[in-house]
């Protein structure tokens, strides 16, 4: 017979594991409890990342099932789907704390901010399999204390172009007297995180984005994007500028992320990228490594970099925000180009109405 639950003790607390033979992962035959305890392993690693961050939980509370989907934003979530934990869930115990972080809307929230290792696994409990912590750190939660460069390959180039492009921002980024850590994405991307001084709005730190993005474009046309729309990309990498924007987050580093062989959001070094494959990395090969060689990105912490010479990058024209967002001071029309010119051509046999506002 199956067990109902059973206990974790984790830095002192003991945590509740309910149905924990409940598959989660059936290509590789992973366990809820295998998931849970894998949080519960790398928590002393992964909690610095997390500490006092502002923290959405990506919940999939039946597992990582074929044909399971991510429930769509507003409306109720189905049985079996996935979904985004924004607030506190109201059975959370005392030991769980929280800020208010305020959407794009204007609307506020009280979401978890973690600061001990059981909060990771209290979550992890729920169902969570990605953590997405705001690159704001409480209780000072309007100015990011880390730029986030997010290269994500585009149809018709792989995890091995995405180096590439890694080694172009590399190099920008030296030029600007910053350092950035590398960790792949759980995909075939990878995320490079600048801790910065906590001086700047959401706005400035999405604009040094766009700097650095058009910059790397410049330096490797072939191979680097910034162009929002996809259309416009090619097979090309895409720094995703957005990913800066209030309310956008990044997988932390150590989350599992919701593909079949349950991989990992790993810290790698420099040296350590070219030669590292996106499938290197798994809720069972992660400990192991954390055992032999600790945190890589341990060398971070207590770092923080001016700005302002990724700021000088930005020429001050704007690029779209996310189609969720309300319209933003500069903005360019959110109308995709091969749209926007079939409309333009037809406005002037239609009495001049522009009916790319509708």
């Amino acid at each position: 017979m199956a067990a109902k639950e059973t206990f974790l003790e984790v830095a002192g607390r003991e945590v509740r594991v309910s149905n924990p033979d409940k598959i989660y992962f059936p290509e590789p035959g992973y366990t809820k409890l295998d998931v849970v305890s894998y949080y519960a392993a790398v928590a002393p690693f992964m909690l610095p990342y997390l500490q006092d961050r502002p923290t959405a939980l990506e919940r999939w509370p039946d597992g990582v099932h074929p044909g399971v989907k991510m429930a769509q934003r507003g409306r109720r979530v189905g049985p079996g789907e996935a979904f985004y934990q924004k607030r506190v869930p109201s059975h959370a115990p005392d030991w769980i704390k929280s800020h208010e972080i305020s959407f794009p809307s204007g609307r506020t929230a009280d979401e978890i901010t973690p600061t001990e290792q059981a909060v990771i696994v209290w979550c992890a409990n729920l169902g969570t399999i990605v953590f997405h912590p705001w690159a704001v750190t409480a209780p000072d939660v309007e100015h990011p204390d880390e730029l986030r460069l997010d290269l994500d390959p585009q149809p018709g180039t792989d995890f091995h172009d995405a180096i590439a492009a890694a080694e172009v921002l590399r190099g920008i980024l030296d030029e600007l007297g910053m350092q950035g850590w590398p960790k792949t994405s759980g995909g075939r991307g990878l995320h490079i995180f600048v801790p910065i001084e906590p001086r700047w709005d959401f706005i400035d730190v999405r604009h040094a984005a766009i700097g650095i993005g058009r910059e790397m474009a410049r330096r490797a046309p072939e191979l680097v994007t910034v162009e929002w729309w996809k259309e416009n990309r090619g097979e090309r990498i895409f720094l995703d500028y957005n990913q800066n924007a209030r309310d956008r987050t990044i997988a932390s580093a150590f989350s599992v992320r919701p593909r079949p062989l349950a991989p990992v959001s790993t810290p790698l070094t420099w040296d350590e990228v070219p030669e590292s494959e996106p499938g290197d990395w798994t809720i069972t090969t992660v400990p192991q490594r954390l055992a032999d060689v600790g945190d890589v990105h341990a060398d971070r912490w207590g770092q923080a970099f001016d700005l302002t010479p990724a700021l000088e990058l930005y020429d001050g024209e704007e690029m779209a925000y996310p189609p969720d967002y309300p319209k933003m001071p500069g903005e360019p029309k959110r109308v995709q180009p091969s749209r926007n010119a079939d409309l333009t051509r037809g406005k002037a046999g239609k009495g001049g109405l522009d009916r790319a506002e509708d």
